[in-house]
């Protein structure tokens, strides 16, 4: 299991502009809780799962199952 970040530069600098902007709260969500601080409780659960492989929701990162 492996996490990178999104090859696609311009979606990770954007993704990043957004944190600076909400103090490291995921920027495609309204809420600001712990829950979407990055990295996100739905992403951190998600790398748990052994069976799942793609991106966390404002599409920062990507876990492959290498």
């Amino acid at each position: 299991m492996s996490v990178k970040l999104n090859p696609d530069k311009e979606i990770v600098e954007t993704v990043k502009k957004g944190l600076r902007r909400t103090g490291g709260y995921c920027p495609c969500r309204i809420q600001r809780t712990e829950d979407f601080k990055c990295v996100c409780r739905e992403f951190r659960e998600q790398i748990a799962d052994p069976d799942f492989e793609g991106f966390c929701h404002c599409m920062l990162y990507y876990k492959s199952k290498d």
